[in-house]
């Protein structure tokens, strides 16, 4: 039986991941740090801390890391923000489920995401994919999904304008262009969790159409 830990539960992907592994049997425990309490189930267990706080909290046994955690440059109030939320944050939440033993990490990134990007956002998405993957877990799946569709909790009215547009144009989008095609917020979440089941040895980076062929299985 396996343990999850996860961050970012109350997002889009982070909500449909959480979904998915309290109504998966191979999971007796959920352990979800948050801000706030999520809603009560028999196999979650919501720790309300501080992410800045994290080395406060003793370790206990984890299989699996799921993190979800990200904002937009807007929401932070500024770059500085935002690095926290997208680079610090999942850092010491991984290094944490590290220090609980887990062997798989699923993380959610952006298609496009580079170390190397003139955008601020994608750069910053880069670098944490980078510290991430170096920190040596058995097995770390990065996805990249383009534009995410679903129900948020929180409101984006331009995103919510977005959407049927983004839908409508798939199609168009062929080739080395499908990678950026919008892509269900619960298909990711499906993805991650099959990745972290699967644990395969090293590093595998998950685009739009991995992740719709793993989001099956």
């Amino acid at each position: 039986m396996r343990t999850a830990l996860i961050a970012g539960a109350s997002g889009l992907v982070g909500g449909e991941c959480l979904k998915r592994l309290l109504a998966d049997p191979n999971y007796e425990r959920v352990v979800a740090i948050v801000r706030k309490p999520l809603p009560a189930h028999p196999k979650l267990e919501s720790k309300v801390v501080d992410f800045a706080q994290l080395s406060a909290l003793d370790p206990f046994p984890v299989t699996d890391v799921f993190c979800a955690l990200g904002t937009t440059i807007k929401k932070a109030g500024s770059q500085e923000a935002f690095r926290k939320v997208d680079f610090e944050y999942p850092k010491a939440f991984a290094e944490f489920g590290k220090q609980c033993g887990a062997a798989t990490l699923a993380l959610v990134s952006s298609v496009g995401a580079d170390t190397a990007s003139s955008y601020f956002y994608l750069r910053v998405k880069g670098e944490t994919e980078s510290a991430l993957a170096a920190m040596g877990f058995a097995s770390t799946s990065i996805f990249r999904p383009g534009f995410l569709l679903g129900n948020r909790t929180e409101n984006r009215p331009l995103e919510r304008f977005a959407s049927p547009f983004s839908k409508a144009i798939g199609f168009l989008l062929v080739g080395g262009l499908r990678k950026y095609r919008a892509i269900e917020g619960a298909t990711v979440g499906h993805a991650m969790v099959a990745a972290a089941k699967r644990g395969a040895p090293g590093t595998d980076i998950y685009e739009f159409d991995e992740i719709v062929t793993l989001s099956t299985v």
